[in-house]
């Protein structure tokens, strides 16, 4: 059975997705059920391959029967593990959390939806299990396909960023594909593991060279990199919150994951150092990112809007501990891109929750909510203690890697950088807290006084099926956090490369 993991974390998404819209032609309301029927399928399998992995080492499953590199390979390694488990759950607690956001912002379009949900997934986790070039591609186009699709269903601006998105995207994804079309010509191969064997006596082949630098582009393209990043902001602010909540944390962590694979088995590390200088690139526009990225999010009043900026900013936090070419700085990527995925996660899961019990997004909205919704704002707290890297929350250890990976490297710029970062976010996160919590009762919506007029605080929680999602990741927040070292131990560490 455990041999079978592999494809059933493909097929069942997959097959799912395509008898969504049979049954939701005659039974819309059993669409929800059913998808999350189908996510808790390759929930068991990659937990299952993990464990496997973990105990046995890495396996792989051949497609068709057909053995590597004449035939297309799935291959499960540590790497590769951890990020399915994580994809997976959060495709399944997005699920739980969107009921409600569905009915308010796309009623009547259940079927559309949760078909693109299950297309989604099928996307990123392809991107993830397989061991083939092209094949990347073609699951890249899966997840930005039915990525375009979910975000156009938004509010006013989102067709354009839609637009803005396809553009951007396909230019992105255009670029992967001339990396992969180089690499062939070049090879006449296009599995990783053959191309890992066969490149090293061709690092200084100029075809080698520009599809590699093809390689890069794309994907920083795909992740949000500064300053290819002008689709994120309009595409994640005007989504539907469901659709924000399931594409914002793991679309981004995903192609942050191509990259390391690119960058550490593709090509082995040396050449992103003395070939091409790749590495130093990358860390001065991570550099840029992080600054860019906490600007622009001091600027934003709409909470939506400043989480994206957010996002920029964590992008850079993920390349920097890449362009380090450290232990510690990749051992720090590696947990952030989980860390990150779960931060950003839990934040729209408790902005769609604040937005659908009519509160608005704009900060002053904010005032005694913590009165208003408890339960919810306790969990904002937590992601917030979290993004700021204060412990026990998984942030803080992330970000201590990430540090220590720069002064490894001795890029005091990078460690200054990061450290300036965390005290923005806190900036960015007690503003909140304190007109969440501190606010004085009474006055409009913008907190005037008024000594007339006392306003009166009624709970009105989240419903349940978007709270259940926020309280389990905010705990999730809290215990990764002294989980850090075991998962380290017994995953991260493996996915460095042994020259480290």
């Amino acid at each position: 059975m455990i041999d079978q993991f592999p494809a059933l974390i493909i097929v069942a998404p997959l097959l799912g997705a395509f008898l969504t819209p049979i049954i939701g032609w005659r039974y819309r309301q059993l669409c929800r059920p059913w998808a999350l029927m189908i996510l808790a399928i390759p929930l068991y399998a990659a937990g299952g391959a993990l464990l496997q992995v973990i105990r046995s080492g890495p396996f792989g499953y051949n497609l068709g029967g057909w053995a590597p590199p004449w035939g297309i390979e799935y291959r499960i390694d540590h790497l590769s593990g951890l990020m399915l488990v994580l994809i997976a759950a959060i495709g399944l607690l997005a699920a739980i959390n969107a009921k409600p956001g569905v009915s308010m912002d796309l009623k009547g379009k259940e079927p559309h939806f949760y078909t693109l949900l299950l297309l989604q997934i099928t996307g990123l986790m392809g991107i993830v299990i397989t061991g083939d070039l092209f094949n990347i591609f073609v699951f890249l186009e899966i997840s930005s396909l039915s990525g375009y699709g979910l975000i156009a269903h938004g509010e006013d601006g989102a067709p354009m960023a839609t637009f803005n998105y396809i553009i951007i995207g396909t230019i992105g994804a255009s670029f992967y594909l001339l990396g992969v079309g180089y690499l062939y010509m070049a090879t006449g191969s296009l599995n990783i593991a053959d191309l890992a064997a066969i490149l090293p006596n061709l690092y200084h082949s100029k075809m080698i060279l520009v599809g590699f630098a093809f390689f890069t582009t794309g994907v920083a393209i795909k992740m949000g990199l500064f300053p290819l990043h002008v689709w994120m902001p309009d595409a994640y602010t005007t989504a539907p919150g469901p659709v924000s909540t399931l594409i914002a944390p793991l679309m981004t962590k995903v192609a942050a994951y191509i990259m390391i694979r690119i960058m550490f088995t593709l090509f082995q590390p040396d050449f992103s150092i003395s070939v091409v200088p790749v590495a130093t690139i990358l860390g001065w526009m991570a550099v840029v990112a992080i600054i860019v990225g906490g600007i622009k999010a001091l600027a934003q009043t709409d909470i939506k809007r400043m989480v994206t900026y957010i996002m920029i900013a964590e992008v850079g936090y993920i390349v920097m501990g890449v362009s380090v070419m450290n232990r510690p700085g990749l051992t720090g990527a590696i947990l952030h891109i989980v860390n990150d995925a779960c931060m950003i996660f839990g934040l729209f899961l408790i902005i769609g929750a604040i937005s659908y019990k009519g509160h608005g997004r704009e900060i002053y909205h904010f005032q005694n909510l913590n009165k208003k919704m408890p339960f919810t704002m306790a969990a904002f707290v937590i992601v917030a203690l979290s993004m700021c890297g204060i412990p026990p929350a998984c942030g803080f250890f992330s970000k201590w890697y990430l540090i220590m990976g720069t002064i490894v490297a001795k890029q005091w710029v990078f460690s200054i950088t990061l450290l300036c970062s965390s005290l923005v976010n806190a900036v960015l996160f007690f503003r909140i807290i304190e007109k969440a919590y501190l606010a004085p009762l009474g006055g409009g919506a913008h907190g005037h006084d008024d000594d007339h007029e006392e306003e009166v605080i009624v709970r009105d929680e989240a419903p349940a099926s978007m709270l259940i999602p926020i309280l389990i990741t905010a705990a999730i927040i809290i215990i990764l956090g002294p989980l850090s070292g075991k998962i380290i131990a017994a995953v991260i560490q493996h996915a460095v490369p042994a020259a480290f």
